[in-house]
């Protein structure tokens, strides 16, 4: 009830009206049955704005660290995910990845939708990284459609360790459904799942217009030549 709550009436109207959502494709959301919703990934709002652009209950997987903050903050965040219907999931196990994937199955199972970063990540730099086969393996084992939705500019409204985003109009294209039905007795075949897996970020690649990079961001992070962000390199270029 919350989460609805939440939705249509105490923050989905309010950001509607301060960042003017601008939308395209989005009718190619299945108004019923099991969906994939596999996004790119540049902040930390993008699981805020995908949900409440689309009418049906959308479910993420989040870190489970965003569920145990301290005070009044972790409270704040505690809440809002728990309204906004994210699942917490602890990463530190080395069966985390697998307990992700079930969570969402059960999710399509029962007919809804289920979201994904397929970069397991978020981009350090707003390039688009190489993704990691889960969503592959989520799309064989459930026979769900995925829809590829490319978030354009969050990374220039609220930039990694920014607290309060800018206000800036939000854009957002999700693209056509991608069945990938033709392998659905191949779920677990590593060299189905990459290419299911490179087929979505292609169509990732060609609606976000961004730069693919065939590296796995998680890997960059760890880097120290990690470049800077896109939106700082550009306010320091201005500079």
């Amino acid at each position: 009830m919350f989460y609805w709550l939440l939705k249509f009436v105490l923050l989905g109207p309010v950001l509607k009206v301060v960042f003017r959502p601008d939308v395209q494709g989005l009718e190619h959301v299945p108004a019923t049955g099991p969906v994939i919703l596999a996004c790119n990934h540049l902040s930390f709002s993008d699981s805020i704005f995908t949900p409440l652009l689309v009418r049906r209950r959308v479910t993420f997987v989040a870190k489970a660290e965003y569920f145990t903050g301290k005070g009044i903050k972790g409270w704040l965040m505690r809440q809002f995910f728990l309204g906004a219907g994210t699942i917490p999931i602890d990463r530190s196990g080395g069966t985390a990845a697998r307990a992700a994937l079930d969570t969402q199955l059960r999710v399509l199972r029962s007919g809804n939708i289920a979201g994904i970063y397929p970069e397991g990540t978020r981009s350090p730099d707003g390039r688009l990284y190489r993704g990691k086969t889960g969503v592959a393996r989520l799309a064989l084992e459930s026979g769900a459609p995925v829809v590829p939705v490319a978030l354009l500019n969050t990374d220039e409204i609220q930039p990694t360790g920014k607290l309060i985003p800018y206000v800036k109009r939000v854009r957002v294209r999700f693209g056509k459904p991608m069945d990938f039905s033709r392998f659905a007795d191949r779920a677990g075949d590593r060299f189905v799942e990459r290419a299911v897996t490179d087929e979505i970020m292609y169509e990732l690649m060609t609606l976000t217009g961004r730069e693919y990079v065939d590296v796995y961001a998680a890997t960059l992070k760890t880097s120290v030549e990690a470049p800077a962000p896109a939106a700082e390199r550009s306010r320091t270029a201005a500079g």
